[in-house]
C-alpha cells in the first residue's frame, strides 16, 4: 500500500489539474482501509523517501485525523475510521518522529502539529503518557529531540490542555522550559522556542485567571520572579557585528549566532509584551529597567538598521521553519512597541517626569534638550523610508497611499515610530510637539540626505492625524514654526519629500485653527498646480488626497471660487492615468472619489451647471470599479448627498440633474446588458434608485418613459439579487412620487404601468425567487396597493394580497419577511378589520391565512429595522389589538424560549436533535409583549431588559 500511496502523493503535487484531482479523490477513497494512517506515518518516517512526499504524507494524515479520528473535531465526517490499536500505533510513531534526530524541520513541524491535534482529543484519557514523556525528554535530550518535544509541548499548551491538566502540569512544565531558556550551551533558536512555549502558558493563565484569580496571581508572581532577571539580562545582551549580505543566511559561525540571538531577543520582548498585557502590575516594578534597556538597545541598533535597510536593501520580515522571526527589522519593531507600552507604566512615567523637572530646574528658563528630544531622534531615525519601500512606492502609488491612510496590514518600524510619538503626545502634548519641532530644525539644518527630513515631517503628520481624530489643535507657535520646513519640502527634488511637504501642509492647516489661513491659500494653489503638473504620480496622488484637508479646514469663502479648478485638476489627473490599470488601485480610486465628493458638495449646483464634468468624473471612476464594493458604496453615498442637496432646490434643479444623469444610467444599463457586466448594471440600478428616491412630486415629464423600458426588461429577466433589490426600489420610489405618470405609461406591448408593476411583483413573489433577491417586493406591493387602491386593482388586489401571504409562509430571510409583513401593516393602518377579514378567508397550504401571517408577523416584529418601518408596525399592531377580535384571540403563536434546567454543555449534535422550544400564547398577549419591547427599545433599555419587562407583562396577564 505504501508504494501506491507514494505514487498518489506525488500526483497530488502535479501541475496538471486532472491528475491532481484524481489523486486527491483516490486518497479519500482509501480512508476506510485500516492500514491507511499507519502507511502514511511509515512514509513520513522513511528517510529515503523524498522530502516533499514525506511532508505531503503528513499533510494528508492531518486532514484524515481531523475528519475521521474523533467526533471532537469540527471537521469530523461522522465515522471514526481508526481502531484503538491503530490509534496507539499512530500516536507513538508520530511522537517518535516529532522528537527524533530528524533534521528536516518542516517534517518535524508537520508531525508535531498532527501530534498536537491528536493530543487535543486523546490526552490524557487515551494518551496519559504523552506529557510525562515530553517533560522527561526535554532536560536530557539532544538539540534535535528537544526541538521536537518543545514543538509538541507548545501545541499542547495552546490547544490540548484543560484547566485541570494545565494546573497539574504548570509548575513542572514552566520549570522545564525555563531550564532550556537559561542554558547557554543550547542553540539560541532552541532557547527562543522554549520562551515561545512559556509565552503560550501566559495565554493559558489569562484564560483561566477569571475563575482562579488568587491561584493564578500567586503562580504568575512566583514564575515571573524567576524569569525577570533572565529577561533583563537578555535585553541588555549586545548583538554581535551584523554579517555581510552574502553571509547573512549562512549556517554556523557568527552569522547563525546573529540570527539566533535576534530570534532569542525577539521572543523575550514578545513575552514581556504578553506579560504586560496580562499581568501589568507584576511587571510594573521592573518596567523602568526594561524601558532603559530597550531604549539603549534601540539606540545601539540605529547604525546597523540604517546600513541594512535605509541605505541598503537587505531582506527583512523573515521567519524560520518554526515560525520564529529572526531579522533585525522584526526586533526593532517589537522593541519600539514595547517601548511605547512601557511609557504607560506608572513607574516609568514617574521617573521620566522627575527627569523633566530636574532639566527645567537646571535650565533656568533656557530651552535645553531633554529625553523627549532624544525620543524624537530615535523615532526619526527608524521612521525613515527603507530602500525596499522606496522602490515599491515608486512603482505603485497605491501602496504608498494605503500606508498613508493606515488601511494596510503592513506594520513596520516606520508606523511603530508614529505610534510611539502619538502616545507620547497624548501624555505630554506641548513638550512632544516642541521637542519634535526642535529636532526637525536640527535635521533640516544638518542632514544631507532627504530621508531624515521626510521622516521628521512624517512623524509630525502622524501626530497631527491623531490630533484631528480627537479634535485637538496644535499651538499657533508650533504651526508657524513648521511652515517654513513644509514650504522647503514642497520644492525639493525628491518626490517623497515633496509629497510629504504637501501632505503635512494640509493637515497642519486643518489642525491649527485659523493660524495658517493666510498661508493656506498659497499652499492650496501650489497643491492644485502639483496635481496637474508635477512629474511624480506619488506627488500628484498625495496632492489629490490633501485637497480634502483644505476643503474641510477652510471657510467656504476661500474655497468656493476654487471648486471648478479643483474638479478640473482631478479631471486632468484622471486623464493622465490609464483607468484600466487603476482598477486594482483601491486607495487611489477611493482618494479620487472622496476628494471629488468634497469638491462637489461645496455647492452641489456645480453638478448641474453647463459644461460641468463633475458627475461624469464620478460615474467614470464608478464604471471602471463597478465590482469594487468599497468604491461603489462611496460613489452611491456621494451621489446620494448630491441628489439630496439638489432635490431641495426645487423642480427645475432636479430636472437638470435628470438630464445630466439619465443618459449615463441608460448607457450603463445597455453596456452592462450587452457585455454581461453585472456589476455595472447593478451600480446603475443603485444610482437610479437613489435618483428616484430623491425625486420631486410629480417627477419630471418623461422620467418614467426614459427608464422603465430598460428597467422592466431587466427586472423580468435577471436573477441577480444585487440588481433586483435596487431595481425594485427604483420602481417603488417612482410609484410613490408620481403614480399618475407610472399608470399612464405603457410598455412596447401596450401594457399599462399598473399591469407592468403587477407582473414584476408576481415574478418576485414566485417560489423560485430567492428571499434576498425579492427583499424589496413588499415595499413595492404596499406602494401599489396604496396608490392604485381597489378601484384600479379590482380583482387583482385580493390575488396580490393572497400571493404575499403565501410567499410569507415560506420566507426565511429577515429583510424579506419584514418587507412582506409591511404590506399588511400599512393596510392595517387604515383598515385593520378588513385585513383580518381577508386573511381569515384565505387558505395558505393547509393553514388559515390569518394564522400564517400573524405567526410570522409577531415572531419577527422585534427584528424590524428602520425608523418608519418600526413606527408603522407598532401602530398597525396597536390597531389590531384594539379590534378585540375573537379570531385573533383564538390564534396561538410562538411566545418565549423555554430554557432547559440542565447546565450541561450542549454539543452541536445534541443541539440538532433537541431544537429550541417555545411557550405558546394568544395573539393579543404577544402583541402586548411586542409593544412593551418596542417601547423599552425606544426609551434606551437593553434588549434583555425589554424582554424581562415583556415577561412580567405575561405573568401579570396570567394572574
Amino acid at each position: 500500500m505504501e508504494q501506491q500511496l507514494v505514487q498518489l502523493l506525488a500526483e497530488t503535487q502535479s501541475s496538471a489539474e486532472g491528475p491532481r484531482k484524481h489523486a486527491e479523490s483516490q486518497l479519500q477513497q482509501l480512508y476506510h482501509i485500516e492500514a491507511f494512517p499507519i502507511s502514511l506515518v511509515s512514509i513520513a518516517t522513511h528517510s529515503e523517501v523524498p522530502l516533499n512526499i514525506r511532508q505531503s504524507a503528513l499533510l494528508v494524515l492531518k486532514t484524515f485525523v481531523l475528519s475521521s479520528w474523533s467526533p471532537s473535531f469540527d471537521e469530523f465526517q461522522g465515522q471514526e475510521l481508526v481502531n484503538p490499536a491503530n490509534k496507539e500505533q499512530v500516536r507513538l510513531a508520530l511522537l517518535e518522529l516529532a522528537t527524533s534526530e530528524e533534521h528536516d524541520r518542516k517534517v518535524k513541524s508537520a508531525a508535531s502539529y498532527v501530534v498536537g491535534k491528536i493530543a487535543s482529543t486523546d490526552f490524557p484519557d487515551q494518551w496519559p503518557s504523552l506529557l510525562p514523556t515530553l517533560l522527561q525528554l526535554i532536560p536530557t535530550g539532544s538539540d534535535a529531540q528537544i526541538h521536537g518535544a518543545l514543538k509538541v509541548l507548545g501545541d499542547m499548551v495552546e490547544d490540548g490542555l484543560s484547566e485541570e491538566q494545565f494546573f497539574k502540569a504548570a509548575r513542572n512544565l514552566v520549570g522545564v522550559v525555563y531550564n532550556v531558556a537559561m542554558n547557554e550551551s543550547r542553540k539560541s533558536t532552541l532557547r527562543a522556542l522554549a520562551i515561545s512555549v512559556f509565552r503560550a502558558t501566559i495565554d493559558t493563565l489569562d484564560i483561566v485567571q477569571e475563575d482562579h484569580k488568587e491561584a493564578v496571581k500567586a503562580f504568575a508572581d512566583e514564575t515571573l520572579s524567576a524569569w525577570s532577571p533572565f529577561f533583563v539580562d537578555m535585553m541588555r545582551k549586545p548583538l554581535p557585528q551584523p554579517p555581510s549580505e552574502d553571509d547573512e543566511t549562512a549556517d554556523g559561525g557568527p552569522e547563525e549566532q546573529w540570527r539566533g540571538l535576534i530570534a532569542l531577543k525577539l521572543q523575550v520582548v514578545k513575552t514581556l509584551m504578553k506579560i504586560r498585557s496580562v499581568f501589568p502590575t507584576l511587571l510594573s516594578p521592573q518596567s523602568p529597567t526594561l524601558f532603559t534597556a530597550t531604549w539603549q538597545e534601540l539606540s545601539a541598533l540605529q547604525a546597523p538598521y540604517q546600513t541594512m535597510y535605509i541605505n541598503d536593501e537587505r531582506q527583512g520580515r523573515l521567519e524560520d521553519a518554526d515560525g520564529l522571526p529572526y531579522t533585525l527589522d522584526f526586533l526593532v519593531l517589537e522593541e519600539l512597541d514595547f517601548m511605547q507600552s512601557c511609557l504607560r507604566a506608572p513607574p516609568v512615567r514617574k521617573e521620566l517626569e522627575g527627569q523633566l523637572q530636574h532639566a527645567q530646574a537646571d535650565s533656568e528658563g533656557q530651552q535645553t534638550d531633554t529625553w523627549v528630544t532624544e525620543v524624537m531622534k530615535l523615532a526619526v531615525a527608524y521612521a525613515q523610508i527603507t530602500t525596499e519601500e522606496e522602490g515599491l512606492w515608486d512603482i505603485d502609488v497605491n501602496i504608498f497611499l494605503s500606508e498613508e491612510t493606515s488601511v494596510t496590514a503592513n506594520y513596520t518600524p516606520r508606523t511603530a515610530c508614529g505610534d510611539l510619538v502619538i502616545k507620547l503626545a497624548e501624555w505630554l502634548n506641548k513638550l512632544t510637539t516642541e521637542g519634535l519641532l526642535a529636532y526637525t530644525k536640527t535635521v533640516f539644518t544638518t542632514a544631507e540626505s532627504w530621508k531624515p527630513k521626510e521622516s521628521a515631517l512624517y512623524i509630525l503628520n502622524q501626530v497631527l492625524n491623531d490630533f484631528m481624530d480627537v479634535s485637538r489643535n496644535i499651538s499657533p507657535e508650533i504651526a508657524k514654526g513648521y511652515s517654513e520646513y513644509v514650504e522647503y519640502a514642497m520644492h525639493q527634488d525628491n518626490a517623497f519629500l515633496r509629497a510629504r511637504g504637501y501632505l503635512v501642509a494640509g493637515v497642519l492647516t486643518r489642525t491649527s485653527g485659523t493660524t495658517l489661513h493666510e498661508l493656506a491659500n498659497g499652499f492650496l494653489q501650489k497643491t492644485l498646480n502639483a496635481v496637474t503638473n508635477d512629474p511624480s504620480d506619488v506627488v500628484k496622488a498625495s496632492c489629490v488626497k490633501v485637497l480634502q484637508d483644505y476643503l474641510q479646514a477652510l471657510p467656504r469663502s476661500m474655497t468656493s471660487s476654487l471648486q471648478g479648478p479643483i474638479i478640473s485638476a482631478i479631471s486632468a489627473f484622471l486623464a493622465s492615468q490609464d483607468l484600466a490599470e487603476l482598477v486594482d488601485s483601491d486607495d487611489v480610486l477611493m482618494t479620487l472619489v472622496e476628494t471629488l465628493r468634497d469638491a462637489m458638495l461645496i455647492d452641489a449646483r456645480i453638478c448641474i451647471g453647463p459644461g460641468s464634468d463633475a458627475l461624469n468624473l464620478l460615474f467614470s471612476v464608478a464604471s471602471h470599479s463597478a465590482s469594487n464594493f468599497q468604491i461603489t458604496a462611496l460613489v452611491n453615498e456621494t451621489f446620494e448627498e448630491v441628489a439630496g442637496s439638489i432635490g431641495t432646490l426645487g423642480g427645475d434643479a432636479y430636472i437638470q440633474l435628470c438630464e445630466k444623469v439619465l443618459p449615463s444610467l441608460a448607457g450603463a444599463f445597455d453596456v452592462g446588458d450587452m457585455t454581461q457586466e453585472n456589476a455595472l448594471r447593478n451600480l446603475a440600478a443603485e444610482l437610479l434608485s437613489i435618483l428616484s428616491e430623491r425625486g420631486t412630486e410629480p417627477l419630471p415629464n418623461g422620467f418614467i418613459a426614459a427608464v422603465m423600458p430598460r428597467l422592466n426588461r431587466l427586472l423580468l429577466s435577471s436573477t441577480d439579487a444585487e440588481f433586483l433589490r435596487p431595481g425594485t426600489e427604483a420602481v417603488k420610489y417612482m410609484l410613490a412620487h408620481d403614480h399618475k405618470q407610472m399608470f399612464e405609461w405603457h410598455d412596447e406591448n401596450g401594457k399599462s404601468g399598473l399591469e407592468v408593476c403587477l407582473i414584476i411583483i408576481d415574478r418576485l413573489l414566485g417560489e423560485k425567487m430567492e428571499d434576498h433577491a425579492a427583499a424589496e417586493v413588499g415595499g413595492l406591493a404596499a406602494e401599489l396597493v396604496e396608490k392604485a387602491g381597489s378601484e384600479k386593482l379590482g380583482p387583482f388586489l385580493l390575488q396580490l394580497l393572497k400571493a404575499v401571504a403565501v410567499r410569507l409562509a415560506s420566507a426565511k430571510e429577515a429583510a424579506f419577511i419584514q418587507s412582506l409583513i409591511l404590506v399588511f401593516a400599512r393596510l392595517s393602518l387604515v383598515g385593520a378589520k378588513d385585513v383580518v377579514d381577508f386573511l381569515a378567508q384565505v387558505q395558505v397550504g393547509n393553514d388559515n391565512g390569518l394564522q400564517v401571517v400573524m405567526g410570522k408577523w409577531l415572531e419577527n416584529s422585534v427584528n424590524f429595522a428602520g425608523y418608519d418601518e418600526i413606527r408603522q408596525n407598532v401602530i398597525a399592531l396597536s390597531k389590531l389589538f384594539s379590534l378585540e377580535d375573537q379570531r385573533l384571540v383564538n390564534i396561538l403563536v410562538q411566545g418565549d424560549l423555554i430554557v432547559p434546567d440542565s447546565d450541561r454543555i450542549m454539543t452541536r449534535s445534541k443541539a440538532r436533535s433537541n431544537p429550541d422550544r417555545y411557550t405558546i400564547i394568544p395573539v393579543p398577549l404577544k402583541i402586548i409583549k411586542v409593544l412593551i419591547q418596542e417601547l423599552s427599545f425606544s426609551s434606551g433599555e437593553s434588549r434583555l431588559d425589554a424582554t424581562a419587562a415583556a415577561d412580567l407583562a405575561e405573568e401579570g396577564s396570567d394572574d
